[in-house]
């Protein structure tokens, strides 16, 4: 019974994953909405695979761009050779010539780097990274220059009417490309090489002892993660139509790295939620805000403080409370908490906006607006009160913070009293 809820159960997960991605565009209809679903798409392959390595094998890599982004320009080269009338190969398989090329590279260049673990490999990573961003610059017949290299992805017959020219007609693309990949780096997790690579990240010694090469396990995983990382990276050469150097750049690798970080790597689901935020927050956030990075990195910052499970681990702790029935003990907490950081916050942006339009707006004039209001960046009494707003949001949040702690507290106390008490009796 128990086996027939637990398949009920992952088929409601992945047929609600699949219905959410089927109807996304038909709520959301307006071409930028469309744009941004496909971006979450692909930034939630690659982030997948990312995670990979860091939650699934330990290996905390700064250079992953450097397979994404070759996987892009692979697929726009194989493009451009299809609108050339030099290559047969549908538009729709052009994302697999990215695969195969993330997975060539991660072949070759993953020897020597999973020969070493922790920081090393960390290191090599980086130094891997930083070479083939040299090499954009010095090989311009195949990355292109400065203006990189662009394509055309209506090309051929339409068949049945599909051209890859509507964005919608490319996104429902990039979703089965999505759900695949999804299925497949999911189904991953419960091989053999899975679980092995799970033992790598927890005690490498141990696989040691019991004869299994931590080195191969790694390599085999960076294999893998190169070849959905080359995906990820073909369908943003469809979806952009250009590739630029920036693709295999540090901020890239870094950002990959970060939102895995706040999604939730140690948790599957992590790196999805991770996905959506790392969209947002390149796409609309940087649009709201020039000091968008600032504010990134305080998220970041905070984020390492209280939560350093991720989104994810945040879920899953009260998914447990709530499947006990103890949830609504800590609603009105929750609700302090929301209110209290939402104060603090505001506190912290006004203070931050005001100084970004001081140092960056000064010909405008020292007002500016925000939240609804009318800020005056060189008035004393201004930066007095964002500072009281801050202060009286921390201390509030400060003050409903310790009495969650003592109410949560008592219920992790409960919770493991009634599971013991359930299995003495079981």
């Amino acid at each position: 019974m128990a086996a027939n809820d637990k398949t009920r159960g992952a088929w409601l997960v992945w047929g609600g994953f699949g219905l959410v991605m089927a109807v996304a565009p038909l709520l959301w209809t307006s071409g930028f909405a469309q744009t941004m679903l496909s971006q979450i798409g692909i930034a939630i392959i690659v982030c997948l695979a990312y995670n990979i390595l860091l939650g699934q094998g330990g290996m905390l890599s700064f250079g992953h761009a450097v397979y994404s982004g070759l996987g892009s320009f692979l697929a726009i080269h194989a493009l451009n050779l299809v609108s050339a009338g030099r290559l047969s190969l549908p538009v729709s398989l052009v994302p697999l010539v990215g695969g195969l090329s993330g997975l060539f590279f991660a072949a070759l260049l993953g020897w020597v780097t999973t020969k070493k673990s922790g920081t090393t490999f960390a290191m090599i990573t980086m130094g891997v990274g930083e070479l083939v961003w040299s090499m954009s610059l010095m090989i311009p017949e195949f990355f292109g220059g400065e203006g990189g290299v662009s394509g055309n992805r209506v090309v051929g017959q339409a068949v049945a009417g599909i051209t890859f020219g509507p964005q919608i007609q490319l996104y429902y693309l990039i979703a089965v490309y999505c759900f695949v990949c999804t299925a497949a780096m999911y189904a991953l997790t419960l091989t053999p090489l899975g679980r092995m690579l799970n033992a790598v990240r927890d005690n490498p010694e141990r696989v040691e002892f019991i004869g299994y090469s931590t080195q191969r396990v790694r390599y085999m995983a960076f294999m893998i993660s190169g070849f959905f990382a080359g995906i990820s990276g073909g369908l943003a050469a469809l979806n952009f139509e250009i590739v630029t150097a920036e693709v295999v750049g540090a901020a890239r690798s870094g950002a990959y790295l970060l939102f895995v970080f706040l999604g939730g790597g140690m948790f599957f689901f992590g790196p999805i939620i991770g996905a959506v935020l790392m969209v947002i927050a390149l796409v609309l956030l940087s649009e709201l805000t020039k000091a968008w990075l600032l504010y990134l990195g305080l998220v970041f910052l905070l984020m390492v403080m209280y939560a350093p499970g991720g989104i994810a681990s945040l879920i899953m702790m009260n998914l447990r409370v709530a499947l006990h029935g103890k949830l609504g003990r800590v609603a009105l907490h929750y609700v302090g908490l929301t209110l209290a950081g939402l104060l603090a916050l505001a506190g912290v942006a006004a203070m931050i906006e005001m100084l970004y339009h001081l140092q960056l707006n000064a010909a405008l004039g020292p007002k500016l607006p925000f939240l609804g209001l009318t800020l005056d960046a060189s008035a004393a009494g201004t930066w007095a009160g964002a500072v009281a707003v801050l202060l009286a949001g921390a201390a509030l949040f400060e003050w409903v913070r310790r009495s969650f702690g003592v109410v949560w507290g008592h219920i992790q106390e409960e919770i493991e009293r009634e599971t013991k008490a359930r299995e003495a009796m079981a």
